[in-house]
């Protein structure tokens, strides 16, 4: 939700919109929206007056309150891993990115627009521009055991962000040779304390795993880092997190402007 604050703040100080947009995980659903023409505007209203990620998940698990509801919950979830690819089916969020998308195809994006997954027969990372784009942001979300994978022609699609969470190398291939990227996963050393129940230390073996990946990563010409403290599954605090990423411009604006400064003759 960082990135939402991110790209209202570039557009509030005057910067040109990009000419292509990569993201994967939740990069690939606030960039996807954006490059279909969903203002930062938009994305915060329904970020904070309109969306409750429990409306749009098929599992009961997710709707269960209360100690009861936890046991119950817990008894589900154990059962749903033992018999499925995942907890939750993702099918209402599908429709959803159908809704917000408006049902468009990568060819009629406003901005050019890229994502990835990772196809679990092939260990290949997957990079989609074409089809729906719905159907891409789709697979480029279904993280581990929380969603299923998702089943496109004869791949079976798991979040891009297991093998490529900073998905500069794209642009590169694409052509584009000024990247800026905004990073929220920074790596940061942890205690016991900060690894008490499985989402945590599932998350946190993906980073461990990630953390060389990164590091051979192909460099942005500019990265924003706009993280904190928080954990990933922080999914209840849009508005501190849409204000993390208007603060990670405002701090950065004098880099900002080099990085855009020969470029602006490009404007005319």
């Amino acid at each position: 939700m960082a990135h939402i604050g991110v790209l209202k703040a570039l557009e509030e100080a005057g910067f040109p919109r990009p000419s292509l947009v990569v993201g994967t995980s939740m990069g690939a659903i606030v960039g996807g929206l954006y490059a279909c023409g969903m203002q930062p505007e938009e994305m915060v209203h329904f970020i904070t007056e309109e969306f409750n990620i429990t409306d749009y998940l098929d599992s009961f698990a997710f709707r269960l309150n209360g100690p009861v509801g936890k046991i119950l919950q817990t008894g589900q979830i154990l059962a749903s891993l033992a018999t499925r690819p995942g907890i939750d089916k993702g099918v209402q969020v599908l429709e959803l990115l159908k809704k917000l998308t408006k049902g468009k195809t990568f060819d009629e994006t406003e901005i050019p627009f890229r994502c990835n997954a990772v196809d679990l027969y092939s260990g290949q990372d997957v990079v989609f521009n074409s089809g729906s784009v719905a159907m891409a942001i789709r697979a480029s979300i279904s993280f581990p055991l929380f969603f299923e994978p998702f089943q496109y022609r004869e791949m079976y699609l798991v979040d891009g962000g297991l093998m490529n969470n900073m998905p500069v190398d794209i642009a590169r291939q694409e052509g584009y040779r000024r990247v800026l990227a905004v990073s929220v996963n920074r790596f940061k050393l942890q205690t016991a304390k900060d690894l008490k129940n499985g989402p945590q230390i599932i998350y946190r073996s993906f980073e461990c795993s990630l953390k060389d990946t990164k590091e051979n990563t192909a460099p942005a010409d500019l990265t924003l880092d706009a993280s904190d403290e928080t954990t990933p599954f922080s999914f209840f605090r849009q508005k501190e997190h849409i204000e993390l990423g208007e603060r990670t411009v405002r701090a950065n604006i004098e880099s900002l402007e080099k990085f855009f400064k020969p470029h602006l003759w490009f404007l005319g």
